[in-house]
């Protein structure tokens, strides 16, 4: 069988409830890159936060970090990668928003935060990524691939209108979650970064399989030739991914037991 390119999600995805990579996900990635699979982690999280779990996966995996601002090689070595124009960052740092919405800058060196939020240290717990919080109207914009607001969803669709109004030409605005707001620079998406792969693999889109479960995965499940949406996706998924297939669950090894069915495995959890 000729390569594909398997890529996909974290969150809602690839991991469980628990947030972390069950045995038969595991054992299926390793079967699969062990016949010459490529394999490819695609998720608005930092790079740094996705390579752990590829160390725990136990596989050579391409890491798309950050909505695709950062495209990475197995060995960690950097393709490409694009930041945010620190002028608009320096804005979207002073625009108004709610006092309960916490603002985030992804660097390349880690995750800032404007106030202490424990319950996000809890979804990466199983990484042991985590942020710092600091003065964020005093960073001076570079080296950002993404701003991120959480918040209230309600608050977050005020805040995502504000910004288009005055900087949406200039970004990429999408949604990782209902109450994750991922802002990043005009043309960064999971969609650019798997095109950029697919040439650099000489992969063609017919085989290439990928998997995803919100607004930020929508480009890449549309370049995919086999795109997959998860049970209890976003509501709004399907029709910008009108090709993609709905698949079982994240929380019942969705994609392993997907993947298994495509390529026609029989792999034991032993």
């Amino acid at each position: 069988m000729q390569p594909h390119l398997i890529v996909t999600d974290l969150d809602n995805t690839l991991l469980n409830a628990e947030h972390t990579l069950d045995p038969l996900t595991i054992e299926t990635f390793r079967h699969l890159a062990g016949q010459g699979h490529h394999i490819a982690l695609a998720s608005g999280r930092h790079y740094r936060d996705i390579a752990a779990f590829r160390q725990r996966l136990g596989v050579d995996a391409y890491i798309l970090s950050t909505n695709g601002a950062h495209l990475y090689a197995p060995d960690d070595t950097l393709i490409a990668e694009q930041w945010v124009p620190h002028d608009l960052v320096r804005e979207l740092v002073r625009m108004p928003r709610g006092s309960d919405i916490r603002l985030n800058l992804y660097t390349g060196d880690g995750w800032l935060i404007d106030a202490p939020a424990p319950e996000l240290l809890r979804l990466h717990a199983h990484s042991g990524f985590g942020y710092e919080v600091a003065d964020l109207e005093a960073h001076d914009g570079n080296g950002v691939g993404k701003v991120l607001c959480i918040g209230d969803p309600e608050a977050l669709a005020a805040l995502e209108e504000s910004i288009r109004a005055s900087l949406g030409t200039r970004l990429h605005i999408t949604y990782s979650m209902a109450d994750a707001l991922e802002i990043m620079a005009e043309g960064v998406n999971k969609g650019v970064a798997l095109e950029r792969l697919l040439a650099r693999l000489d992969v063609p889109v017919s085989r290439c399989l990928a998997f995803g479960d919100n607004l930020n995965d929508a480009e890449m499940l549309q370049v995919a030739g086999h795109g997959f949406i998860m049970a209890r996706a976003h509501p709004d998924l399907p029709a910008r991914a009108p090709r993609a297939e709905r698949i079982g669950h994240h929380h019942d090894s969705g994609v392993a037991r997907r993947l298994r069915a495509f390529f026609d495995l029989e792999v034991s959890v032993s």
